[in-house]
């Protein structure tokens, strides 16, 4: 009976360690990825965050972290990044390490969980335009949709979402009275739901996650990521056409290809080698700019305007497929064309210059005297010659001089038919006649 009890509780005990050492190998095998999302939320940054997902959906990764520390910025970029986050398998958290502000708090309310540190912040998330004023009715209304929507599918009270971006709602207990956003401290987070704990660091937040045994990896953007979130800033693209607008310009004032030429081409490449590395623009926005040059460049050589108008239409219609936010380009493409419009009336009513480019295809030169040219003979040798009148002079009529009959002019008023005059100027084919008097004949 002992003997039996014994092989009993032998056996429990292997089988407690056949079961456990799976399960240790399994936490050992597993792999974190930790992701930092800093700075102003732009199209670039998506780039960054899709690449990061599909290396975690690829190396089968238990959870994907999110270190968030950002002021907000794109309410399009972050939509577009809310998405990318639910469409994946991979688990998501959230790190708030300082702040989640604005499209930052819509980032993380798009993961299953978040944590926070202490003094951290997330939410006044309200939507603005470019000039900093709040958007129309029809921008809020999305918002507003959005940030509940977001809210909802990780199970957590809409209600404050929505005083995050609409300051009509009345939430005094939480520092946000009607007039004023809401903004959750760490504390106030984990209080009404919308964090899972509050953590010191990112180890604490492995061990409480139970991935301190795991493989951590950090996932950085990479150059090309950082210029691409750099030129796809709001700021930066009416900056970067601007340049690029004013650089050829002045090369039209400058003999040759020089340092403005390549300033603006090379203005205008960065703009597209960043919205291409976002994913924003393909190799086709790219040629579509090209044929615009290249046709505005022929119409200086082909007459009818029509490969001026298609290569304007070519250019802006590859700027517009470049850009998804149709209204931010357009002003983009003002602000530049209002900086070359300006340049270009400095270069001519300041300091004098001409345009280089069109000395080449326009015709300059003068067809005058001083240069050699003569439209008409000259007639000097009638000058001081006699004859009379073929026809009445009214003023202008037929003369007879010598053996020559003459168109002539008078010098003043009407001469007679059969009149003497004489010949007093000759100027190209123009010949002035003066009647001769009887006085004048007797001298």
């Amino acid at each position: 009976m002992i003997a039996r009890r014994a092989i009993t509780a032998f056996s429990l005990f292997f089988a407690l360690l056949l079961l456990g050492s799976p399960f240790q190998g399994k936490a050992d095998n597993e792999k974190v990825l930790i992701v930092p999302i800093e700075e102003t939320v732009e199209k670039g940054l998506y780039a960054f965050l899709n690449r990061a997902v599909q290396t975690a959906e690829e190396e089968n990764a238990s959870a994907i972290i999110f270190e968030i520390n950002t002021p907000g910025g794109a309410v399009d970029a972050a939509g577009q990044i809310g998405r990318l986050l639910t469409s994946t398998n991979v688990k998501t958290i959230s790190f708030v390490n300082k702040q989640a502000l604005s499209a930052g708090a819509y980032i993380a309310l798009n993961t299953d969980e978040i944590y926070m540190v202490p003094g951290s912040t997330m939410g006044s998330a309200a939507i603005i335009d470019q000039q900093g004023n709040t958007a129309g009715k029809k921008a809020e209304s999305y918002w507003f949709a959005a940030m509940q929507s977001a809210a909802s599918q990780t199970d957590r009270d809409p209600v404050y979402a929505l005083a995050m971006a609409d300051e009509s709602v009345d939430m005094p207990d939480l520092g946000a009275p009607k007039g004023k956003l809401l903004t959750l401290t760490a504390e106030q987070a984990k209080e009404v739901g919308y964090s899972e704990g509050t953590v010191d660091s990112r180890a604490e937040l492995l061990k409480v996650l139970g991935f301190e045994g795991a493989e951590i990896q950090t996932i950085d953007e990479s150059f090309a990521e950082k210029v691409a979130r750099f030129i796809t800033h709001p700021v930066v693209i009416p900056i970067l056409l601007s340049i690029g607008s004013l650089g050829l310009v002045l090369e039209l004032y400058s003999p040759g290809f020089g340092i403005p030429g390549f300033m603006g081409l090379s203005a205008l490449l960065l703009f597209f080698y960043g919205h291409m590395v976002a994913g924003l623009a393909g190799y086709e926005t790219l040629i579509l700019f090209v044929i615009g040059i290249g046709l505005i460049i022929a119409e200086f050589f082909l007459p009818g305007g029509i490969a001026g108008i298609a290569g304007i239409a070519a250019v802006l219609g590859s700027l517009f497929l470049a850009a998804d936010n149709p209204a931010h380009m357009g002003m983009s493409i003002l602000i530049a064309m209002g900086v070359s419009i300006l340049a270009s009336i400095l270069m001519i009513k300041v300091f004098g210059k001409k345009m280089k480019f069109f000395k080449k295809i326009i015709l300059t030169d003068s067809t005058n005297t001083e240069k050699g040219y003569i439209s008409n003979k000259s007639r000097i040798e009638l000058i001081g010659l006699e004859g009379y009148a073929l026809t009445a002079l009214r003023p202008s009529g037929t003369g007879v001089i010598g053996d020559e009959r003459i168109d002539v002019v008078s010098e003043g008023g009407f001469i007679l038919k059969g009149a003497k005059i004489k010949v007093v100027k000759a100027e190209g084919s123009r010949i002035v006649v003066r009647e001769v008097s009887n006085l004048d004949l007797d001298k």
